[in-house]
């Protein structure tokens, strides 16, 4: 069997755009040149990898089948590239990053500041999503390293996860309206009645709290649901209702309180994931380490909000 690297990247593109002309002009070929590797590409895997109905593309099963490891094979190479690269001395390339939205809104855009000044010939590429999609696209080959919330139940063992820090989760509310509690902490038990404004579903953060929600004996009362990380803040600031959110995110926020929950409280952890069959390029550990940097840095300056501590 004599299986081109190019038949893969021709047939991941046909795949992704399920359209021939728009994967030809994708991967700067000709459509018959293109239409001619896939044809190739099929019999020598003997079987045909796409339906042609109507003007419609669909994979068949094999073609289902090799997908993800052609996706795979493809960044594996990718991944080679660079570290001969690196072996060389190449001080360039790509690191391909994802991050929850929560943590695109604080930790990441300093962390990445501070990389592009010490790295400025690697190109970042951010993708931003909840923590299961990118675990998902990460075990595909499609980030080098992400920075996810650690679930409860552990993380795929085909991933390397770093606990970076801990934080814990504050109730924000309007600094122009009166505070949701007279006293210092807010129990959980307290916003029973009150309107929340929640995330959309399959977000991180709107199965915490309602996981908090429901072991403190309560379903919540949403005023307005729906929203990312940047639309729920702004629907608390006009007053809508009060979220469950990390302490981290209301930094730099004058028109939002924080107010911390009584004991035990929510607490959630956050790591740096990677491949563990792939080793990390250079770009991807000098990442690390200007993360780590970063945090003990601005925990050692106490500018890191109450709540929040390395690990």
């Amino acid at each position: 069997m004599d299986v081109q690297l190019q038949q893969l990247k021709y047939f991941v593109a046909v795949a992704e755009t399920r359209h021939f002309t728009q994967a030809a002009e994708q991967a700067g070929v000709t459509q018959p040149s293109l239409s001619k590797q896939i044809h190739v590409l099929e019999t020598e895997l003997g079987a045909p990898l796409f339906t042609r109905s109507r003007g419609n593309i669909m994979l068949t099963p094999a073609g289902e089948a090799l997908l993800p490891r052609a996706r795979r094979i493809l960044a594996d190479v990718e991944t080679a590239r660079l570290e001969v690269q690196e072996l060389i001395g190449v001080r360039r390339g790509r690191l391909r990053l994802g991050a929850t939205p929560s943590l695109c809104t604080s930790l990441v855009a300093p962390v990445l500041r501070r990389y592009q000044e010490g790295y400025p010939g690697v190109r970042l590429l951010l993708e931003e999503g909840g923590s299961q999609d990118l675990v998902g696209k990460m075990a595909r080959g499609g980030l080098d390293l992400a920075l996810i919330v650690l679930p409860e139940q552990g993380t795929d063992p085909a991933l390397r996860a770093e606990p970076i820090l801990r934080e814990s989760l504050v109730v924000a509310s309007a600094a122009t309206l009166p505070a949701p509690t007279e006293a210092a902490e807010l129990s959980l038990s307290e916003l029973d009645g009150q309107p929340l404004v929640m995330f959309r579903p399959g977000y991180d953060l709107r199965d915490t709290t309602l996981d908090a929600c429901r072991r403190a004996g309560f379903t919540p009362t949403f005023a307005i649901e729906g929203g990312e990380m940047d639309a729920v803040l702004g629907f608390v600031e006009a007053g809508l209702g009060v979220a469950l959110v990390p302490s981290l995110v209301l930094s730099g926020r004058p028109r939002l309180r924080a107010t911390p929950l009584a004991p035990p409280g929510v607490q959630r952890t956050i790591a740096l994931a990677h491949r563990r069959d792939v080793t990390p390029t250079h770009a991807a550990r000098a990442l690390r380490e200007v993360l780590l940097a970063y945090v003990h840095e601005e925990s050692a300056w106490s500018r890191l909000p109450a709540g929040v501590e390395p690990i």
